[in-house]
């Protein structure tokens, strides 16, 4: 699929950001696409063209089989001194372990790793937030490729719906030099991750040389206005009248900066 701009659907330039309401508690093999979909039409609320869809990584990962209880989890060597260091689990330094491509920083309390899909993110982006606990501790891990579940869910919705829309599976993750969470997009189908704005000229006529903008986080960050991280259990929201690239690929790949391009490692 070529590359054209998205739509907006409102006539005045303004978006909506509208939270899902009535999702169940996921677990491993449940169905995420009939699920949102089914809820979409109990909420009466079918989805346009131009939609996108952002979707918290929790409920993908739960439905992906992604949790683990830390009592199964077989620990090496690397990981005790890894949880001698940070004063984390052992089990929990095994699992980020194997999630990451490399360890970045680490000090009592924190780990920062390169996860092995690129991304840089506090404990490799294992969360035990939202987890049910009753078969012992448990925590979840991204999912395996979180571009083929959003294209597996998009394709499911559009198949639904008829329509052509973009999804989103976001998680809240730490920014560099700042505070605080954000939300942020860790796979995608249906738009481009960037908007490269550089040729075009500003206000004064001067032209942009550098300015690519993050589109697929700014939907993901605009979600999480409406999307709970604690126990507002609404883990999905659609963003209508949102202007986006769309695109077939290559994925939020192009978001990722290149290490050689890293100044600070």
């Amino acid at each position: 699929m070529g590359m054209r701009a998205g739509q907006s659907n409102s006539q005045d330039g303004s978006i909506r950001i509208i939270p899902l309401p009535g999702l169940p508690l996921f677990a491993a093999g449940d169905d995420l696409g009939a699920s949102i979909a089914d809820a979409l039409a109990r909420a009466e609320l079918p989805l346009a063209d131009g939609d996108v869809v952002v979707v918290a990584q929790k409920i993908v990962s739960k439905a992906e089989g992604r949790a683990v209880r830390l009592e199964d989890v077989e620990i090496g060597e690397p990981a005790r001194q890894l949880a001698a260091e940070t004063g984390k689990a052992p089990a929990l330094a095994q699992l980020i372990l194997a999630e990451s491509e490399a360890i970045m920083r680490a000090k009592p309390g924190l780990v920062i790793a390169r996860h092995r899909l690129g991304h840089v993110a506090a404990n490799a982006g294992i969360d035990a937030s939202n987890v049910a606990h009753e078969d012992g501790e448990t925590v979840l891990l991204w999912p395996l490729d979180p571009d083929a579940s959003a294209a597996r869910l998009r394709q499911q919705l559009q198949g639904r719906f008829g329509v052509e829309i973009a999804v989103v599976i976001s998680d809240s993750l730490g920014r560099a030099w700042r505070m605080g969470t954000a939300g942020t997009a860790i796979g995608i189908a249906g738009l481009a991750a960037l908007i490269d704005r550089r040729g075009e000229a500003d206000l004064f006529g001067r032209v942009l040389q550098a300015t690519l903008v993050a589109r697929a986080d700014e939907l993901a960050a605009a979600a999480s206005l409406v999307i709970g991280e604690a126990a507002e259990g609404t883990p999905v929201a659609i963003i209508r009248g949102a202007t986006y690239i769309r695109a077939g690929a290559p994925g939020i790949g192009p978001m990722l900066r290149p290490r050689r391009e890293d100044l600070f490692t």
